[in-house]
């Protein structure tokens, strides 16, 4: 009788905290399907019309296509820098080894604003150096969004990495592999659940940034969520509502298959 108390204490939290969290992305779905002409309560009745309105729309179909362009993009630049930079942090003792992690960790818990506003001077000021623009530019768009992707891959596959048992890549290397098959068929089979979910998760992470998109989206190209900023300036009806529920269901489905590699509360 005693454990009942704390144990419906703790149940009640649990539920009113999920419940916070969980009741807005449901609003959001619900007034996805109201058919009133602008965004009101109680709904006069229900359409899928918004769905087929938000893809009519250019800027909402072309920012859906640049986001996903930008986060592929983004995710495949972060596995070819991540993947060996994680090998070495783990494998590999050296002089200022934490530094570098913390180096490449640290856009985790840089505000998105600050990071954005950052990288326009960085690259202003490379400009001024090279007489080459990359503000503003596509190649400055995809170093930003691989920067955003890049510490959650380290993350990932530094996990991953601590969790192998080394003794059988050196059991390889001692009967004559080089280092490069090594790693091709022990480490990278033995990790691939770690690089999977990276990747999984560098491309969520890169396709819902907002901030450095807005400082480095160049003339003519707009990412889908600053067409959904821009268009609530203007615009209040459920076509919000309709394309933030795609990227619910997006995000929501590519977090759950992350988690089916590599357990998300283990890492954070």
């Amino acid at each position: 009788m005693s454990n009942a108390a704390p144990n419906s204490i703790y149940a009640g939290v649990t539920t009113l905290v999920v419940g916070f969290i969980v009741l807005p992305l449901v609003v959001i779905a619900w007034s996805s399907f109201f058919a009133n002409p602008i965004l009101t309560f109680p709904p006069t009745g229900y359409t899928l019309d918004w769905y087929r309105r938000a893809w009519d729309m250019d800027v909402f179909r072309e920012g859906f296509i640049v986001s996903l362009e930008t986060a592929a993009i983004a995710t495949c630049f972060s596995l070819l820098l991540g993947v060996p930079a994680s090998l070495a942090l783990v494998r590999y003792p050296f002089f200022g080894r934490d530094a570098i992690q913390t180096l490449l960790l640290s856009p985790m818990i840089v505000p998105g604003i600050v990071g954005g506003s950052a990288l326009f001077i960085a690259f202003i000021e490379m400009e001024a150096i090279t007489d080459m623009q990359i503000a503003g530019t596509l190649g400055g768009l995809l170093i930003a969004h691989s920067l955003i992707a890049l510490p959650w891959t380290v993350r990932l596959v530094t996990a991953s990495l601590a969790g192998t048992n080394r003794s059988i890549e050196e059991a390889a290397a001692s009967l004559g592999a080089s280092p490069f098959t090594v790693f091709r068929r022990i480490t990278l089979p033995s990790i691939r659940s770690g690089v999977i979910a990276a990747a999984l998760f560098s491309f969520v992470i890169s396709f819902i940034d907002l901030e450095k998109s807005l400082f480095l989206v160049g003339p003519g190209r707009t990412t889908l969520q600053i067409a959904l900023v821009n268009y609530l300036e203007w615009n209040l009806d459920s076509t919000v509502a309709a394309v933030a529920t795609v990227q619910i269901v997006i995000i929501g489905t590519l977090l759950i298959i992350t988690d089916r590699y590599a357990k998300l509360s283990r890492v954070f």
